[in-house]
């Protein structure tokens, strides 16, 4: 299915950009703009112009910058003022010279709305649906309709409702979206009105927010009563519970409705794409997003594994590569045998026979005394090779370290950290100053070792996580310290536990930096 047969339309940067603590600046409108169009979405909503400053700077700016493969850009906005013709509104100027070939207008089409909210007629409201449409279709541009509340206006007044689509349809709106704004629909009663608007003979679309969790079930059950323009947000984005997630949608109707809507190789960058928006956005990603998330085919129990082993179909109901994501063994005291041997082998070791055994024995073990290997691969990585050889996997030896934290007479706060080891037949001792002990100790042994191994010249701590394990103890807690290091190529995860933060901190960077210089290819001790 190609073309304009069906229609993938992405409102990101419009109704997505309404999220609670997303900000998007106009250069990242147009980096999202660019990852969305590298999937094939048909449609990018670009936005407001008109409305307020940073739209109408985006559509500006796009008609040089934006060189669009696959979308088409088009411009949101709303119908014109009551009393105002449509020629003469500003606002519909804007949309006008908005440089988008493509015009999505937002009406009314519940009649308290349009009595208590636009506060006008019904009759009057009927008119600058059709008379926008009606004018922008004669200024060029190809126009869409979302009919705002839709779904709550059929209830309280069906025949308004449906009216308000006939008339869009009438004066040449291409497609008319339903949107189910509030998000209160459920699939099957939202599916009978939309066979019912299909009937009247007009190509329909639909918007639906998830405040009931339905969004991109109801999405699926619109498609299938006949709906041929699908509406979402990249990673569910939007006010309150957000939109239909548009990558599930995009997932469901390709994967299991067999709808042709991008190529498979589009298809495979859908989980890149996915966290690259959500590197713009800032938000973190939802490891348990479907199709895309970390964890989407992640392994965690015996029984799971222990069929994963035999048949990965048997607990996967696609196959993670279709869309660009990998099976994941996760390691926990919940493993048995299998997801070790899985994991081993994922990490490219043999662990058959007596050796899994005796690494699910040092996983239990490890693991009830706090640590966790789920997100820490690079730590399960240094026991492997330290149960498999008996030997430990250094580069370098410690002598000892410690941190301290000064508050200054300005009130102001410095960490100075220093460290003493033993590396390649040197003692070195370093100091390193941060805005914290952690990173004061991790500045100092980048200082220890940056001469000997300059590698770790792009070793990068992206992420620190700490975990009171036993609360009870107060300050006197069992600490665990995840961290997520990259460098450039890679991301990999440590853990450490101590009765003390710094203590299990410093175990999680050292782990870190040896696994970093491990795959450099230096030879451990």
């Amino acid at each position: 299915m190609h073309g304009d047969d069906f229609h993938v339309y992405d409102t990101t940067l419009r109704d997505g950009s309404q999220q609670e603590g997303l900000n998007l600046s106009v250069a990242d409108k147009l980096v999202v703009a660019r990852h969305l169009d590298d999937l094939g979405v048909g449609f990018i909503e670009g936005g407001w112009p008109g409305a307020n400053p940073k739209d109408t700077e985006f559509f500006r700016r796009a008609r040089t910058e934006l060189d669009l493969r696959h979308a088409r850009l088009t411009a949101f906005g709303a119908t014109r003022r009551a009393g105002v013709k449509a020629a003469d509104d500003p606002q519909v100027a804007a949309l006008r010279e908005s440089g988008a070939s493509v015009v999505t207008l937002v009406a009314k089409s519940h009649d308290r709305h349009v009595e208590l909210a636009l506060r006008t007629t019904l009759e009057e409201n009927l008119a600058m649906i059709r008379d926008t449409v009606s004018h922008l279709r004669a200024e060029g541009q190809r126009v869409f309709l979302d009919a705002e509340h839709f779904f709550d206006g059929y209830k309280a007044n069906r025949a308004y409702a449906l009216e308000a689509v006939r008339t869009a349809a009438e004066a040449g709106a291409d497609v008319v979206a339903l949107c189910d704004t509030n998000g209160g629909m459920l699939p099957d009663e939202l599916a009978d009105v939309v066979d019912e608007v299909v009937g009247l003979g007009v190509r329909v679309g639909i918007h639906c927010h998830d405040d009931s969790g339905c969004a991109v079930a109801n999405s699926l059950a619109a498609v299938k009563a006949g709906a041929t323009h699908v509406q979402g947000c990249a990673n569910g984005y939007g006010e309150r519970s957000g939109n239909a997630n548009l990558f599930t949608v995009i997932g469901n109707l390709q994967l299991k409705r067999g709808m042709d809507l991008v190529s498979d190789a589009q298809l495979a960058e859908m989980t890149r794409i996915a966290h690259a928006v959500s590197e713009v956005t800032n938000v973190a990603p939802s490891s348990q997003q479907p199709y895309v998330g970390l964890s989407a085919f992640a392994h965690k129990a015996g029984l799971h594994a222990s069929a994963v082993k035999v048949d990965p179909d048997l607990y996967q109901h696609i196959d993670p590569a279709a869309v660009g994501n990998d099976m994941r063994m996760l390691v926990s005291s919940m493993a048995g045998r299998a997801s070790v041997e899985l994991k081993g082998r994922e990490l490219g070791y043999d662990l058959s026979g007596e050796k899994a055994k005796a690494v699910v024995d040092k996983v239990k073990e490890l693991e009830s005394t706090g640590y966790t290997f789920e997100a820490a691969d690079a730590s399960f990585e240094l026991l492997l090779r330290e149960e498999l050889t008996g030997v430990r996997q250094r580069h370098f030896e410690v002598e000892s370290w410690r941190s301290i934290v000064e508050r200054r007479p300005d009130g102001s706060m410095v960490s100075e950290a220093t460290v003493k080891l033993h590396a390649k037949g040197e003692r070195i001792i370093a100091t390193g100053e941060g805005n914290g002990p952690v990173n004061a100790l991790d500045n100092a042994l980048r200082i220890a070792l940056g001469r000997l191994y300059p590698e770790l010249a792009r070793l990068e701590l992206v992420d620190y996580k700490v975990r009171i394990l036993e609360g009870a103890h107060g300050t006197d807690a069992r600490t665990r310290v995840l961290i997520e290091s990259a460098d450039g190529e890679r991301e990999w995860g440590t853990v450490g536990v101590e009765d003390n933060v710094i203590a299990a901190s410093w175990q999680a960077l050292e782990e870190a930096v040896t696994y970093c210089l491990l795959h450099a290819g230096y030879e451990a001790g």
